[in-house]
């Protein structure tokens, strides 16, 4: 029989087995269980001075390891403290793991002046992550924990919010259940897969928008690269897929959608693609893509597939594994690599956009490039909401996404 233990040092039992190694939040009286634990199980907790603080920290330990972000806040105003960046990660499709404490239930609808009480916790927090949910004992929170590593791993990967009465943590509990086996990922349609196959070798000038979406593991760069080469396709790459592909390759717009001049581009294509992309405000900042040709779109979203701009063949698929199903029925059908654009003619266009970034805030360019020139490879960098990170983002070229 396993060891019984306080739920709150169960749940981080059950979170070292499911794969977490660091947690980012502040203790606190209210959470004082969920803390117990931490050590025990081996995993690293890292301190940080505002809940806000442990938030961004979990944003980025996601975006840099591809690994869920776990935080523990306490009730209240620790849960009010995260929602900033739970929303921001909410936008920017980054998966985070908030686990809170909330009042015992008996305290959460009446006005006590219990300390650090809420009208509604649990609806506050839903405001800014995919879902926000009380875990009622030590069953429920371990099935909530579940589910949000199966949907971290198999839809639209967003923040989830798991609350646990105080009481509830104290609790003596069994150990959680072994974690789930991997899910078995659907497979691309096949017929989907023929159907853009269709408009695809019959488009002179195709154009492929990748996103945040496409971005996966090291096979999206491989698979990528294997798609531009087998349809002859033009590509823009969003903020979020800066680096999918090789800033030199020819056929490559840069991450440049922004650009009012990228219409021009996007209404001379043929055939327009995009994989893994909601084509966001911040990305493209105006209300249309461009577009006059048929529109593929692939996302893993369904709410994406049917928002304004109107996709002819819309796919709901993994991004990184529809292109490898499209690469592979290209070879099988001996599909001809489209000849309609010229390398100078993306080559100018990138000209012309970046002499547009440096006048519209001068001198930045320059410090950016020579910025580039001396930082390794592998820098990881961090920016703010500047006008110098705004010029970054579109002129400072990345090697991995």
């Amino acid at each position: 029989m396993s060891q019984q233990r306080p739920l709150g040092a169960q749940i981080s039992h059950a979170l070292k087995n499911r794969g977490v190694e660091v947690i980012f939040g502040i203790p606190g009286v209210h959470n004082i269980e969920l803390y117990r634990g931490i050590e025990e199980a081996g995993i690293t907790h890292v301190l940080s001075r505002h809940e806000q603080g442990a938030g961004f920290m979990a944003d980025g330990y996601a975006r840099a390891t591809g690994k869920p972000g776990v935080a523990y806040v306490i009730t209240g105003p620790g849960l009010c403290n995260i929602m900033t960046p739970m929303g921001q990660a909410y936008s920017d499709s980054v998966p985070i793991l908030v686990i809170s404490s909330c009042l015992e239930r008996e305290h959460r609808s009446l006005a006590h002046g219990r300390l650090h009480e809420m009208l509604d916790q649990e609806a506050a927090a839903a405001t800014v992550c995919d879902w926000s949910h009380t875990a009622p004992d030590a069953r429920g929170a371990y099935q909530l924990i579940d589910r949000a590593f199966l949907e971290f791993s198999t839809k639209r990967p967003r923040p989830k919010h798991i609350q646990v009465p105080i009481d509830v943590l104290g609790a003596m509990a069994d150990a959680a259940p072994t974690p789930l086996n991997p899910p078995i990922a659907a497979a691309v349609s096949p017929s989907a897969v023929a159907q853009v196959f269709e408009v695809l070798k019959s488009a002179k000038r195709p154009l492929i928008v990748f996103g945040g979406g496409a971005v996966k593991s090291d096979d999206s760069v491989v698979q990528a690269a294997q798609l531009m080469a087998a349809t002859g396709a033009v590509c823009f790459t969003t903020y979020a897929a800066r680096g999918l592909v090789p800033a030199d390759h020819p056929l490559n717009f840069g991450a440049t959608l922004g650009r009012g001049a990228s219409k021009e581009m996007i209404a001379s294509a043929d055939l327009v693609i995009t994989i893994g992309s909601h084509l966001a405000e911040v990305d493209l900042w105006r209300d249309e893509l461009g577009h006059t040709a048929p529109l593929v779109r692939v996302d893993i979203d369904p709410v994406v597939l049917s928002d304004w701009h109107r996709a002819q063949i819309p796919v709901q698929a993994d991004g990184t594994a529809f292109m490898a199903a499209l690469v592979a029925h290209c070879a099988q059908a001996s599909h001809p690599v489209a000849k309609g654009w010229d390398a100078a003619e993306v080559s100018h266009a990138r000209t012309r956009f970046r002499a547009e970034v440096d006048a519209e805030r001068p001198g930045i360019v320059p410090i950016v490039a020579a910025i580039q020139a001396v930082l390794p490879a592998e820098t990881t960098i961090y920016s703010d909401m500047t006008q110098f990170a705004y010029v970054g983002k579109e002129v400072y070229d990345l090697n991995q996404p």
